[in-house]
């Protein structure tokens, strides 16, 4: 069994497969489609979204009873999810019934029956999740910051859309957004599970193989003009919280790798990271503080957010300044950097030890490259990194003039 390698086919129509055998009970598989958000025109705002709500109530041949419960009653789940580019079907289900899976996602995503009913159904699911995500500033204010740094591209807009964005879908609307953006040679079918992969494209040929093809014609509206800015909002709520950071240009494979080091050195899911042993650790003076690093398939974006009481709020931007300075101008140490890669190395291995993870990863990136990196390759080139990797690529991410701050007050 491959264990390490990924496996690639092709259908006729455009569609792409990346596998991983894996020993395992259970498979999980994806489809995941080239567009998102950024896709929409600015009456569509929000529609990427719809669609992924509205594709589980009912297709052609199938009522939404039959939809959600041909995986769960064999134990397993169906689910989907929106980005700002890329809309994700999956599924994991008991290695049985591999075949379900793939049965319904093709007929959810190419056979929905879009029903005026089901519509006005799920229109009010989704502004029930708008007011609740409107509830929860330590949320919202990642995407409000998002359209700050972005305003004026479609990749400044919410995810949800508005309240009236939403009550004014229509049938057409949703087809013709498909029709647009949904092209088969922007999909990648993702399967990470003990299934052997002759037998998988068997069954992606026969679920997926006689979709008509449908090319993308059109490239992306590129975002060319990041201009720094800083906003203040009163939420009149029982916490400040900060966003910091920044729009980047999009990396190639060695310094995507060396930003995202330096994003897990500054502020990544570990305890032990610069702004975490500053801001919380030390001094007690915020409850959650992270940073990140996130790629577009053109851009890219750097984020630092805290939440901390209104009396420390000046305080914590300055320590957030400060220790981005200790980047630029002073080198790790060897220990420093050993100890970095170590972290860095260990926490990519675990979260891969999740085969859904691992699936939705290899998924999102085949979309953007012709092969994905395994995890002994992505250790060998960490190992290649230097210091003075680290410190060029603080100085080009991180300066002080470069970023843009938000705060909800």
């Amino acid at each position: 069994m491959n264990t390490e390698k990924y496996q690639y086919y092709r259908l006729s129509n455009g569609i792409k497969l990346i596998q991983k055998e894996a020993s395992s009970h259970v498979t999980h598989v994806g489809l995941v489609v080239n567009t998102g958000t950024r896709d929409e025109l600015p009456s569509e705002n929000g529609i990427a979204h719809f669609i992924e709500h509205l594709i589980f109530k009912s297709t052609h041949k199938r009522n939404t009873y039959q939809v959600l419960s041909y995986l769960e009653n064999v134990g397993g789940d169906l689910n989907a999810y929106t980005t700002k580019e890329e809309t994700f079907f999956y599924a994991s289900v008991p290695n049985p019934y591999f075949d379900r899976a793939l049965d319904i996602l093709s007929d959810i995503v190419f056979n929905a029956a879009f029903q005026e009913k089901d519509m006005e159904t799920e229109k009010e699911v989704v502004i029930e999740e708008i007011n609740s995500y409107k509830d929860n500033p330590a949320e919202l204010i990642f995407d409000a910051f998002e359209n700050q740094i972005f305003a004026g591209h479609p990749l400044g807009t919410y995810i949800l859309g508005t309240k009236k964005s939403v009550r004014g879908f229509k049938r057409e609307d949703i087809l013709r957004f498909m029709e647009r953006t949904y092209h088969t040679d922007q999909m990648v079918i993702a399967i990470v599970g003990a299934i052997p992969f002759k037998r998988s494209i068997q069954l992606a040929e026969r679920y997926f193989g006689q979709i008509p093809a449908r090319l993308r014609q059109e490239a992306r509206q590129p975002f060319q003009r990041y201009t720094p800015s800083h906003c203040r909002k009163n939420i009149r709520g029982n916490q400040t919280h900060l966003m910091m950071g920044c729009v980047l240009p999009r990396y190639n494979d060695d310094k995507h790798l060396t930003a995202t080091l330096l994003n897990n050195l500054l502020g990544g899911p570990g305890m032990g990271t610069r702004l975490n042993l500053s801001l919380r650790e030390k001094r007690g003076y915020v409850y959650s503080v992270e940073s990140a690093y996130a790629a577009l398939s053109d851009t890219g974006m750097f984020t630092i957010y805290a939440g901390m009481d209104t009396r420390n709020t000046e305080k914590c931007k300055e320590l957030i300044v400060k220790e981005l300075r200790k980047l630029r101008s002073v080198p790790l140490g060897s220990l420093q950097l050993l100890r970095a890669k170590r972290q860095f190395i260990g926490q990519t291995c675990i979260s891969n030890e999740s085969n859904l993870t691992e699936m939705l990863s290899i998924g999102k990136n085949h979309l953007l490259f012709d092969e994905v990196e395994s995890i002994p390759e992505m250790i060998a080139r960490t190992e290649r990194i230097t210091a003075a990797d680290l410190t060029e690529m603080a100085n080009e991410m991180l300066p002080e003039e470069k970023l843009s701050s938000l705060l909800f007050l």
